[in-house]
């Protein structure tokens, strides 16, 4: 991960306060495969500990329901074939329950992220943990202002020295995520 860093430390002005996280936290990404929350199609997570990068995961889902829109395709490049004999979520998150913990999670935009996750588990009917969420968009909003023209995850990212070369890619944007928080978080 390390070598998708810049020498950039414009993101560092941003803030002077002591990290909420204290460096320890897990960075997660969906992606969908269509219109509903519960549809996720992939994860990435990235687990920071002490302000170094511990752990990753990425994994493919067989989304529920199973069918992929046009529009998010274009958006993620994923189809039913990519993930047709990929895990069911409950699979998938028994390993990552594994390297998160009782890390907080962090997402860029955590209205979406937390709302699959949420999904997700209620589709399936599992008991939800009330993971304790943090938002890089709204701190990205907050801090960085109208520094950038917009607070889309690759324009942060790049403000925060980190290139985020394959955007949409579940694993990518959580590395990006984690960057960007151990920034402004």
């Amino acid at each position: 991960m390390t070598d998708r860093y810049s020498n950039s430390l414009d993101c560092n002005e941003a803030d002077t306060t002591a990290s909420v996280l204290n460096g320890n936290f897990a960075a997660i990404d969906f992606e969908t495969a269509n219109g509903c929350r519960s549809s996720v199609c992939s994860v990435g997570v990235v687990v920071v500990r002490d302000g170094v990068v511990a752990d990753s995961f990425y994994s493919l889902i067989h989304p529920a329901p199973n069918y992929y829109t046009p529009w998010t395709t274009e958006i993620h490049g994923l189809n039913d074939i990519d993930t047709a004999e990929a895990p069911t979520f409950p699979e998938v998150w028994k390993q990552i329950e594994e390297i998160i913990e009782d890390l907080p999670l962090v997402a860029h935009n955590k209205a979406f992220d937390e709302s699959c996750l949420k999904a997700v588990f209620e589709h399936y009917r599992m008991p939800y943990p009330g993971y304790r969420f943090y938002c890089t968009l709204t701190a990205s909003r907050r801090k960085i202002g109208r520094r950038l023209p917009n607070h889309k995850l690759d324009t942060v990212a790049s403000y925060c020295g980190y290139d985020l070369s394959d955007h949409h890619h579940a694993l990518y944007d959580a590395e990006a995520c984690a960057a960007i928080a151990l920034k402004l978080l």
